[in-house]
């Protein structure tokens, strides 16, 4: 991984949220790279119920202020910064006050999940990708995490593809288990057709479920982790069906030869 550089964007992140698989993978896959030589920038979403005081964040005035349209809406972009201490590791908080001031993140106090959720996910993509432009940081290796992350890939190979900085990229997509039951806003297809984006491209998001995020997002990547034990069977059936990369499950005790491996022989070959 010598000098290769690697972006990572993900839904969660440990420390900053209570650790499951995708926060722990999040952070244990950049502290990898990291250690070997890599360079690598970590994006998320900067929710409410991150303590910007314990955690240190700050805003970057430079990189803020910029609007981004959200289904005929300017939202604006905040982005904030910090480092994990003891990995001397910077992250980037993609941040805006109507979608991410809440303390929570996916889900209300009675676990619905919020109606805008679809929108966070279009402006989390299109912040991620406008900083790195601003940063003027050409990844080798984007590697996405969580479903909130999961339209990047989408976005990146469409909306973003004349983009020559990401011309020679390619897309990682981690795979976890089903992370939510239900559906997003039923609205979510139109919200990304305002975008200009082929509705040929975006058909599974008819029914905005968990599976159908994923498919999107495994159809426009490069190479796919299955990063969970458990992986939704038509989700399975679909990755089997592209014939593209994939690595299969890996424990975390044993995650770090078996991914090293994987950028270099199959997604940087």
């Amino acid at each position: 991984m010598n000098g290769k550089k690697i972006l990572f964007v993900s839904s969660e992140l440990v420390p900053y949220l209570p650790e499951n698989e995708v926060s722990l993978m999040s952070y244990e896959t950049p502290r990898m790279v990291n250690s070997n030589g890599g360079q690598i920038r970590i994006f998320m979403p900067r929710y409410g119920n991150i303590n910007e005081r314990r955690h240190q964040l700050h805003e970057v005035i430079r990189l803020s202020g910029m609007n981004l349209v959200i289904n005929d809406m300017d939202m604006p972009l905040i982005i904030k910064v910090a480092s994990i201490p003891r990995e001397r590791i910077q992250v980037y908080f993609i941040d805006n006050e109507e979608y991410f001031k809440r303390k929570a993140t996916f889900t209300d106090v009675e676990g619905n999940l919020f109606p805008d959720n679809d929108q966070r996910a279009i402006f989390f993509a299109k912040g991620v990708v406008e900083t790195v432009k601003k940063l003027n940081w050409t990844p080798d290796i984007i590697h996405v995490h969580g479903w909130m992350a999961s339209l990047l890939p989408l976005y990146l190979k469409n909306y973003y593809a004349d983009e020559p900085l990401f011309g020679d990229s390619k897309i990682v997509l981690s795979v976890y288990g089903k992370s939510f039951e239900g559906e997003l806003d039923k609205g979510m297809k139109d919200k990304i057709l305002f975008d200009g984006l082929p509705e040929e491209a975006i058909s599974p998001l008819a029914e905005p479920t968990y599976n159908n995020l994923l498919k999107v997002a495994v159809n426009f990547s490069d190479a796919v982790i299955l990063a969970s034990e458990e992986i939704p069977e038509d989700l399975q059936t679909h990755i089997a069906n592209l014939q593209k990369p994939v690595l299969p499950y890996v424990s975390l005790q044993e995650f770090e030869e078996a991914y090293a491996n994987f950028y270099n022989t199959e997604v940087l070959k």
